[in-house]
């Protein structure tokens, strides 16, 4: 039997959010009899992950969960969590203790699950999408953590910690359901950026009250993920729209595995995000030589389109289309000529920041203007007396025309009178 757990509650302030969506625990199933949940991952073979295993797996490559913390309980992460850091000052050093309470807990686990669990042993627990790929916990904390580091503080030291240690990707299932974004992230996603990590963030759940995504998934350079339904067509409920999503992945139906090592069904974006990392872990395993912005060009450019997806790409709520790991891995792409993610960012911040960056004063005229002189009464002209204008186009014109005619009258009348007296005569 099953039980809901409902909608998830919001994860933070009114502008901070964990993209948590719906959960169902699968209850009773333990990791010694978990062959169900291993069944319940269709993505595996539906999105072209289990072909992209026969070439990588994702070994060598190592994933940042910046999240409310991966579990040290679960079998799938035995020897997969390499570090850890809390960025919240109210967990375990090692980002290794769950912070929030309920489904906060647990979301980091869920989240690291799908990126890089490694099973429970033989075909039992969950796989993530690169079951070979190292994981990297940081712990941040949500409104339930009482943690009192500003939130946007925690993310830019859990970026930099990431990069500064060994991160070749970083997933962040969380949004801040604003477009906007403060400056400290500038730097620190710029730091990843020129660091070759790329960032994956989920887009968000309408479910949960994430109309439109919202930042990290407004940052240039951020390979954002969108949702979908087990049938490839858009998720409402498990993922938000907008003109930054990249690719879209399951956000419906998903496994994920908790702290206690329990199982649990559930749906957002915040699942669709770490399949995705994964996937970039299986691209960089490839192709070690890759830059950021190559290896997203990978990505983006092998999506197939979703079903009715139409000739909008990339579209508002499937981006260039639906992630394919097998073509990612495999295909034959061009070589990426393109602005990578730290130019992108450069850019905007370049134009959007340049009016509180810089204090350009704007010049001023500070003379007196002088008013124009009042008008000559002597000047102005009398309207009963004829001016050049009327003389010229008026009265002389009119006083030719009347002499005409009165010649012509004239002539007319001595003619007239010349034929009576002829008459008479005769």
């Amino acid at each position: 039997m099953t039980r809901s757990r409902g909608r998830a509650p919001r994860a933070a302030s009114a502008t901070i959010a964990a993209l948590i969506g719906l959960a169902t625990v699968f209850g009773g199933v333990t990791p010694a009899h978990a062959d169900a949940v291993r069944d319940a991952e269709y993505w595996l073979s539906d999105y072209g992950i289990r072909d992209a295993w026969n070439t990588t797996r994702g070994a060598g490559v190592t994933i940042a969960v910046i999240d409310t913390g991966i579990s040290s309980g679960p079998a799938e992460f035995n020897g997969a969590v390499a570090a850890g850091y809390d960025a919240s000052g109210v967990g375990s050093p090692d980002g290794r203790t769950p912070l929030g309470q309920k489904d906060e807990k647990e979301h980091g686990s869920w989240v690291g699950s799908l990126a890089a669990g490694r099973g429970a042993g033989g075909d039992n627990g969950v796989l993530g999408a690169a079951p070979d790929a190292t994981l990297l916990s940081v712990s941040v904390g949500f409104r339930t953590s009482g943690s009192t580091v500003p939130f946007e503080d925690q993310i830019a030291s859990g970026i930099r910690w990431a990069v500064d240690n060994g991160a070749d990707v970083i997933n962040m299932s969380l949004t801040t359901n604003t477009l906007d974004w403060p400056e400290s992230w500038d730097d620190a996603f710029k730091y990843a950026f020129e660091h070759n990590v790329v960032v994956v963030a989920a887009a968000g759940n309408r479910g949960s009250g994430t109309e439109e995504v919202g930042a990290p998934a407004t940052i240039p350079g951020v390979l954002v993920v969108g949702g979908v339904k087990r049938d490839k067509t858009a998720s409402f409920d498990a993922s938000s729209q907008g003109i930054t999503i990249s690719v879209a992945a399951p956000s419906e139906e998903l496994v994920g595995v908790s702290p206690d090592g329990s199982y649990v069904g559930w749906s957002g974006t915040s699942g669709a995000s770490p399949i995705v990392a994964g996937i970039v872990a299986l691209v960089k395993a490839k192709y070690p030589d890759l830059d950021a912005g190559a290896v997203i060009d990978r990505v983006v450019k092998t999506a197939t389109p979703a079903p009715g997806q139409g000739a909008a790409i990339p579209s508002p709520i499937y981006g260039y289309g639906l992630v394919d790991a097998r073509a990612a891995v495999t295909a034959d792409v061009p070589a990426f000529s393109g602005a990578g993610p730290a130019e992108q960012l450069q850019e905007w911040i370049t134009v959007h920041r340049r009016a509180s960056a810089t204090s350009v004063p704007v010049p001023t005229d500070t003379s007196t203007p002088k008013p124009l002189p009042p008008a000559d009464a002597a000047a102005r002209p009398n309207p009963f007396l004829p001016t050049t204008e009327t003389l010229l186009y008026v009265s002389i014109p009119l006083a030719v025309l009347l002499g005409t005619g009165t010649l012509v009258m004239l002539g007319a009348i001595g003619v007239t009178r010349h034929f009576r007296r002829a008459a008479h005569r005769e």
